[in-house]
């Protein structure tokens, strides 16, 4: 196991894009694995210089910090068991939440100190991570036909509320007091006490991926018609007005997310003719394509705008072993404050 602290010169390689010719910057060496968290956890630092990601550089899964500045990466976990998709940086950027097996342990980013905060019972099916606007962290937790909402509190942990059957995800609402997590094909808010829970009404069919906009207000999610031969549409549910319509159409997007102020959104698309990146403009309603992502599975690629939507990441496995990529946006989107991201 390699010991937390240690770290990694940059790896980046720079090359002009197939389709596009804009330069594209490959950050990590595709000799190893290495990828992003879950989307609606924190990984970037605030004014953008900094990339929370898991990788395999020195063998075991262990999270890095990339200083997207000088490139060097440097080791902040020691797990024996790391879950990628549960990396998390808290809002005030000093520590790291994840769960490593079945205990979900904190981190410092200046000592490296870490402390366990919780561990799940033995054959109990943990689900998924969210950190709260108060900070305390949610996840979901199944045992036989029932499964339950935890939350972590200083005081130890709490139950949020039970029911029959499977939760699929937990996610924390951006800048506002409630969870939002999905049970039955169906998308429920809760407050973190248990209470308020409301089904959303979205529109009828499969959904796909589902990710808030930064300020929390409405909620985003890929619409996956029953017809093959039909577009998958991106939608937009506002809780506070009862109002779901759709955005777009899409090029087939696997994945999607905002960018700061939610102006232009960025998918990956499913198409193994098309594999590409694009940016997709709200008044337009019309898409960009930035560059190839030609990985062996779509679901992979993840793309994300950096917190000033100066820059687009995704991962690829197209040059080897998963790696990351980065592409700079200046020219086609405007720059977002610091404060649009999530709080």
């Amino acid at each position: 196991m390699a010991v937390a602290g240690r770290l990694s010169g940059p790896e980046w390689q720079h090359y002009a894009d197939p389709a596009t010719d804009l330069d594209v910057i490959r950050l990590t060496n595709p000799a190893f694995a290495s990828g992003m968290t879950a989307p609606h956890l924190r990984q970037f630092g605030r004014r953008s210089d900094t990339l929370l990601y898991w990788s395999e550089r020195f063998g075991a899964r262990q999270a890095f910090q990339l200083d997207l500045k000088s490139g060097d990466s440097h080791q902040v976990t020691e797990a024996a068991a790391l879950d990628p998709l549960s990396i998390a940086l808290s809002a005030d950027e000093r520590s790291v939440y994840y769960f490593d097996r079945a205990s979900l342990f904190e981190s410092s980013l200046g000592s490296l100190r870490k402390r366990e905060l919780h561990t799940v019972a033995a054959g109990v099916i943990r689900t998924g991570l969210a950190l709260t606007t108060d900070g305390s962290a949610v996840f979901a937790e199944r045992q036989g036909g029932a499964s339950r909402i935890v939350r972590i509190l200083r005081t130890g942990p709490k139950t949020v509320l039970e029911i029959d059957g499977s939760i699929d995800f937990v996610m924390a609402r951006p800048r506002h007091p409630q969870l939002l997590y999905q049970a039955g094909g169906a998308l429920w808010l809760v407050n973190p006490d248990g209470s308020g829970k409301t089904r959303l009404k979205l529109e009828p069919g499969q959904t796909g991926e589902v990710l808030w906009t930064q300020t929390g207000r409405t909620l985003l999610y890929l619409h996956i018609p029953d017809d093959p031969k039909q577009l998958i549409t991106l939608r937009e549910n506002d809780p506070g007005e009862k109002t779901d319509k759709q955005i777009a159409r899409t090029s087939q997007f696997e994945s999607v997310a905002p960018n700061g102020d939610g102006s232009v959104f960025v998918g990956a698309s499913r198409s193994r003719a098309s594999a590409y990146v694009l940016l997709l403009l709200r008044v337009t309603r019309r898409e960009l394509t930035l560059c190839e992502h030609r990985a062996s599975d779509p679901g992979m690629v993840l793309p994300i705008f950096s917190p000033d939507s100066q820059s687009v990441f995704f991962a690829s496995d197209r040059h080897g072993k998963q790696a990351l990529y980065r592409v700079r946006i200046e020219k086609f989107v405007e720059e977002t404050s610091a404060d649009s991201g999530p709080q």
